[in-house]
């Protein structure tokens, strides 16, 4: 009998075309009407009930097998669907044919991966449970995942237990890596506008110069971290954008710093948003001017529930041995939609080698269609293996 990675290198070619007309076709966050379009067509050609519009523009596949046709248990498997607002330099015969918008996280190369599982379990069907295909929207810091918690999906489509992966670029082809416990950093947006009175660049003293408080509180705010979290604990406050004036001899009446926190504790989160109203306030009263901060959480902490954790990495083992498996690999400040979802159900989430390629998020970057097999057997196995136990 084939193993799930020689049966899914049969329909290689198959996957890899798909990945790459996808890549060719990316679309941005809940504008994924075309990619969730091929989805779900593939998924009923396969025999597995589609289910369209979850959380606007998400896919939802159910396939139940077994003796108990469906109630042995259920698993999620999810794989995000969205592209970047990136001009792409890959130079690939297949590169992006919408200007600005490019696959540079690999989002094309999950859905794929998502897709040769489902049809690998369609044609396999040795489980016995439900599983359900969880193709997301708008993974990029603009709520798909909280969309389609919002539309009901555990409750449409309920699960045991949710698993996610994501390509990693420098970890080699055929490894995977995974960590219990905090994996990805949760992450908050803000935006802060310090206020004073714009005045002629001649003459300051006549207004309050907000530009002047801007460049105090920035500073400051780097003693955040540093003087306000524990030492034991991680997290990153980066001021990323300033905003304000458009001539060379007029002061502006307000500035607008915008940038990001990132920690592994929801409270951790809450701390430094404390500081920083304490630091940005006290610091532009003392220079005359005001500051207004805006913070909201664009991604919760990324928790790996220990025995999903220790039951996707030994279902990766059984793939390629123990020996391509990282158990406990350092945790990451990037940050990651899917944890929402495991919010709401326990779960795991876990690396997958893409080789030698440029860095995620870089115009250079492209997925490797040869860990297709790697992330769709993973997939699978997780199924066989959960689905075989709990029912």
């Amino acid at each position: 009998m084939a193993t799930a990675i020689e049966h899914i290198r049969g329909y290689h070619d198959m996957l890899t075309a798909v990945r790459r007309d996808l890549h060719a076709h990316p679309e941005l966050g809940f504008e994924e009407h075309r990619t969730a379009g091929i989805v779900a067509g593939l998924l009923e050609s396969w025999g597995i009930e589609a289910h369209r519009g979850v959380g606007r523009t998400g896919v939802v596949g159910v396939l139940r097998a077994g003796p108990g046709d469906g109630n042995g248990g259920a698993i999620g498997l999810r794989a995000d669907m969205d592209a970047l607002p990136i001009h792409e330099a890959t130079g690939a015969r297949y590169a992006s044919g919408t200007s600005g918008v490019m696959h540079a996280c690999g989002h094309d190369g999950h859905t794929t991966m998502l897709l040769g599982a489902a049809r690998y379990l369609a044609e396999t069907r040795r489980f016995d449970g439900t599983v359900h295909f969880i193709f997301q929207p708008a993974e990029e810091g603009i709520g798909g995942a909280q969309a389609m918690l919002a539309d009901g999906l555990f409750d449409r489509f309920p699960c045991r237990a949710v698993f996610g992966m994501h390509n990693r670029p420098g970890l080699a082809l055929g490894r995977y890596a995974i960590r219990p416990g905090p994996m990805m950093a949760g992450g908050t947006f803000f935006d802060l506008v310090i206020t004073g009175s714009g005045t002629h660049a001649a003459r300051p003293e006549a207004g309050v110069d907000p530009v002047l408080a801007a460049a105090h509180v920035v500073s400051a705010l780097q003693s955040v971290v540093a003087r306000t979290v524990p030492a034991s604990e991680a997290a990153v406050l980066s001021c990323c954008a300033i905003e304000g004036g458009q001539a060379y001899n007029v002061i502006p009446d307000a500035v607008r710093i915008r940038g990001t926190t990132r920690a592994f504790r929801t409270g951790t989160l809450t701390l430094i948003e404390q500081a920083m109203r304490r630091v940005a306030e006290g610091v532009a009263v003392g220079l005359g001017a005001a500051a207004t901060l805006e913070i909201r959480t664009i991604f919760a902490p990324l928790v790996n529930d220990p025995a999903h954790a220790t039951a996707l990495a030994d279902a990766a083992a059984s793939l390629v041995g123990e020996a391509a498996v990282e158990r406990n690999q350092d945790p990451v400040m990037g940050s990651e939609d899917f944890a929402f979802m495991m919010e709401a159900v326990p779960g795991a989430y876990i690396n997958v080698g893409n080789g030698d390629s440029a860095p995620l998020h870089h115009p250079g970057y492209d997925f490797n269609d040869a860990a297709i097999p790697t992330g769709g057997a993973l997939y699978a196995a997780i199924v066989e293996r959960e689905l075989a136990r709990l029912g």
